[in-house]
Parts: C-alpha cells; sequence; structure tokens
C-alpha cells in the first residue's frame, strides 16, 4: 500500500470551508476511483492558522496515476479547493505503508 500526502494551509474559517469541499466532493470522486483504500483529513490549529495534511491511501502507483494523471508527483487541487485555502504544496509524496495496525488491505 502507498500514502500519498499533501499539504496546505488555511485560516480557520478556510479550514472548515476545505472540510465541507473534501467530505462533499473530494470523498465520492476518491471512490469511484479503482484502486483507492481510503483517506485521512489532518487538522492542526494554532496561532490563528490551521496545518492541512491529506493522507490517500492507494493499492499502487498505478491505483494513483488513474487519480493525479501521468506525473503523480503533481498535487491534484480543485479550484474550489485553492480559494478556500492561504497556500497549498503544488506536489505530493509518496510512501510505502510498511506496517499497519488498521483493518486496510
Amino acid at each position: 500500500m502507498i500514502a500519498r500526502i499533501w499539504r496546505a494551509s488555511a485560516t480557520p474559517e478556510g479550514a472548515d470551508r476545505y472540510e465541507r469541499h473534501f467530505t462533499a466532493s473530494v470523498l465520492p470522486s476518491l471512490r469511484d476511483v479503482d484502486g483507492h483504500r481510503g483517506a485521512y483529513l489532518l487538522r492542526r490549529d494554532a496561532d490563528g492558522r490551521v496545518d492541512i495534511q491529506v493522507m490517500t491511501l492507494w493499492e499502487s502507483m498505478d491505483a494513483i496515476r488513474r487519480f493525479a494523471g501521468d506525473d503523480p508527483a503533481t498535487a491534484v487541487v480543485e479550484p474550489a479547493a485553492q480559494a478556500a485555502l492561504l497556500g497549498y504544496d503544488t506536489t505530493v509524496t509518496h510512501h510505502t505503508v510498511s506496517v499497519s495496525d488498521g483493518d486496510l488491505q
């Protein structure tokens, strides 16, 4: 399994907007991609600003390419997400999940 990790920052209000976008738009479209195995939206509030991390789980790099296209290192950030954020990474990192204590397959 491969974890795909992306980072962004927002105001508290923007983070709330991004969370609504993630729930209503991102998750449903991820679920339609063959090889998608789960997603986490992580939030860290500090000093009036919010750090956001999104981790999606995939069965293979081929599955990631079905989602992200030919360059899997490029972040997929929809205009509605961009509008909610102060800033965001234009690239992602990929990590092999070597140990998991969850029920993921």
